[in-house]
């Protein structure tokens, strides 16, 4: 069903790029209705524009908090022109009918990125923009609803395509749209006050996201995906792509794992590498290039075709070394000149500088079919004072440095998650078993395939206790002299006996790291 367009309302907080609808609606005849800024706005630009206030009669009020919000604005939005009876009451009213509603909200998006005035905030909050975008969404059967001005050159030529007139396909599409914003605009208000007030777990929990870019398909080719920025700064991501291909749903995946570790990696040059969002590979060194070749020794054959992040700027030489093996994604917090250009030799490289890459969030959200869980990021390591030096043999503190480091690396590996260190460098890492002495034994196995040497006196840190002694001893015999883990077992003392017998030291810290 075509709808004729007579009266259009224009209230917006954006008043760009109005000139072409403006054209279009004069052109047809269309008469406009407006209210402050835009009034204004479309008088300079030489358009016929009746005032709000002038239309209802009624002169807005609290600094302009109310002028839209009134019965001859709201009836000629949401009155069915089918229905008799409400034909009726708005003839008694004189009321006309509404047509088109062009509205967009006040910035409170933008105030809230760059002000921590809460009056001036909580003044950005929009009320009558909102209210009539829902009623207009609600009768689309007979009226438009244009909420974006990226959406008026669909506009314009809709108008065109029917003459003055819209149809009901467009209509509903343009509805879905506007709920979805008004749902995206609460939801960052209610946000902003959990926020505020440290609620953390409200009762209700809204989730809101610009989608940022379409991906080419999913995890796998049959599956379709989109990414999407949850922000108030929600044009970007902080990803700055220097070079290389697209990049894919598993490419952000392992992204956005590397940089987590990473993260935890502080006032020392780190290396991340990172295969199917479990780490491969990393070490920390005061020389960035050792620090790359000791991560990328731990496991060369899982970092084939992995994600690499550094919190360095990567030179010549290590750009060389990078472009020895076959990478997707390289994370660098900058490249020099010479590095750039070496890289950019391999046009599938993703080159990414993560300078103005910043950590926001504090909570995870699993989603799943009707339902999610959201819980706290597992920022905490363990309290050295709360530490349980439970065999004979005790750590040096040269050695609790490096403890921290390992078990710190644990919290992001799958569970059951065993991690081998030697010298802040990961040499072996048993990833996602049911079972944690499989767990250890893929870690032993992946240390003597590539850092065979390294074993003896080595580190290993496990996510949570071990339930029998037999995993500790396959890892004693491998050469491991140090153990870190939670403890809480009720064999906690064969495992102790165990590592006893090897003159070993081990190491409670009454926390648990699993990542499910």
């Amino acid at each position: 069903m075509k709808q004729k367009i007579r009266t259009a309302l224009i209230s917006v907080s954006d008043k760009k790029n109005l000139s072409g609808v403006l054209k279009t609606l004069n052109k047809y005849k269309v008469k406009i209705i407006s209210s402050g800024g835009t009034y204004k706005s479309i008088k300079q630009l030489g358009y016929p524009c009746t005032e709000v206030s002038k239309y209802t009669g009624f002169k807005e009020m609290l600094d302009g908090r109310v002028k839209t919000l009134h019965p001859k604005i709201h009836a000629g939005i949401l009155h069915d022109r089918s229905n008799k009876k409400h034909i009726q009451e708005m003839n008694k009213q004189k009321f006309p009918s509404l047509d088109l509603i062009v509205v967009n909200f006040y910035p409170f998006q933008k105030i809230v990125t760059n002000s921590k005035n809460n009056k001036e905030i909580i003044e950005n909050i929009d009320i009558g923009g909102p209210t009539m975008v829902r009623a207009a969404a609600k009768n689309f059967k007979n009226v438009l609803i244009i909420t974006n001005k990226s959406d008026y050159s669909d506009l314009i030529n809709e108008i065109e395509k029917n003459k003055g007139k819209t149809s009901l396909n467009f209509r509903e599409y343009m509805s879905s749209k506007a709920f979805g914003l008004t749902a995206y605009y609460d939801a960052m208000i209610a946000n902003w006050f959990n926020h505020k007030l440290n609620i953390k777990f409200p009762e209700r929990k809204t989730i809101f996201g610009r989608r940022f870019k379409q991906l080419r398909y999913g995890e796998n080719p049959h599956q379709k995906s989109s990414i999407y920025v949850n922000n108030y700064k929600d044009k970007e991501l902080g990803l700055n792509q220097l070079g290389g291909k697209d990049l894919s749903y598993n490419n952000y995946n392992d992204i956005f794992a590397s940089l987590e570790i990473l993260f935890s990696l502080k006032k020392v040059a780190a290396t991340v590498i990172v295969k199917h969002a479990n780490p491969c590979g990393v070490a920390i060194n005061k020389l960035p290039i050792i620090s790359f070749k000791n991560a990328y020794a731990c496991d060369p054959i899982s970092a084939f075709g992995g994600v690499i992040a550094c919190n360095f700027k990567v030179n010549k030489a290590i750009a060389n070394e990078i472009n020895k093996n076959f990478l997707e994604v390289i994370l660098a917090k900058g490249f020099e000149k010479d590095a750039l250009d070496l890289l950019n030799m391999k046009k599938n490289l993703r080159i990414i500088d993560i300078s103005k890459y910043k950590q926001k969030k504090q909570t995870v959200i699993k989603i799943f079919d009707g339902s999610f869980l959201l819980q706290e990021k597992d920022k905490f390591i363990f309290n050295k004072r709360d530490l349980k030096f439970v065999t004979k043999n005790k750590p040096t503190l040269k050695e609790l440095k490096e403890i921290e480091f390992a078990f710190n690396i644990s919290k992001y590996v799958k569970s059951n998650a065993i991690v081998l260190t030697n010298n802040f460098s990961t040499i072996g890492i048993g990833a996602g078993q049911p079972s944690r002495l499989d767990s250890c034994k893929i870690a032993v196995q992946k240390a003597k395939q590539f850092q065979a040497k390294k074993i003896k006196n080595s580190i290993a840190a496990s996510d949570a206790f071990f339930p029998f002694a037999d995993g500790v001893q396959s890892l004693i015999d491998a050469g491991v002299r140090i153990f870190v883990q939670p403890g809480g077992s009720i064999r906690d003392q064969e495992v102790i006996n165990a590592a006893n017998k090897a003159k070993a030291k081990m190491i409670f810290t009454n926390i648990r790291h699993f990542n499910h």
